[in-house]
C-alpha cells in the first residue's frame, strides 16, 4: 500500500532537505515528492511505502505530518499520451481525481475521494 503524506513546511532554504533527511535516516524511501501552494509556507506531498516509520521519523525531527492518505500508484509507459489514456479511463468510470503527481520510474500517483472506484477503473488490486 502506498501512502501520500502531506507536510506543511516553512518555505525557506533547507526545508525539503530536513524532510528528506528525516525520512531517509529512518530507512524509508521517498518514491515521489511534489510541492504545492508555495508562499510563506509550502505543502509537500511525499509518497512512501512505510508511512508509520516515516511519520515517526518526521515527528522525531520536529516535522508534523498534516494529513495521510492512501493513493493508487500505476505503472505506465514513458510516451506521449500515456497520462491522457489513464485520465480518460478514470473519467469514463466517472471517478473524480483530487491528487496527481509523478513518481520515480514511469509511475503516476492518483488520489480520489472514491479510492475503490479509482482502483477498479485502473485495474489495481492494492
Amino acid at each position: 500500500m502506498a501512502s501520500d503524506l502531506l507536510i506543511r513546511v516553512a518555505n525557506e532554504p533547507g526545508a525539503l532537505a530536513r524532510v528528506a533527511a528525516a525520512v531517509s535516516d529512518a530507512g524509508v524511501n521517498l518514491a515521489a515528492a511534489t510541492c504545492t501552494r508555495p508562499g510563506e509556507s509550502a505543502e509537500l506531498h511525499v509518497l512512501v511505502k512505510h508511512a508509520e516509520a516515516a511519520k515517526h521519523a518526521l515527528a522525531t525531527a520536529g516535522i508534523a505530518v498534516t494529513a495521510e492518505r492512501e493513493v493508487v500508484v500505476v505503472e505506465t509507459d514513458d510516451r506521449p499520451g500515456a497520462l491522457a489514456d489513464l485520465a480518460r479511463t478514470v473519467a469514463a468510470a466517472g471517478v473524480n481525481l483530487d491528487l496527481l503527481y509523478l513518481a520515480t520510474h514511469t509511475r503516476v500517483v492518483f488520489g480520489s475521494p472514491d479510492l475503490p472506484a479509482l482502483r477498479a477503473a485502473l485495474g489495481v488490486t492494492e
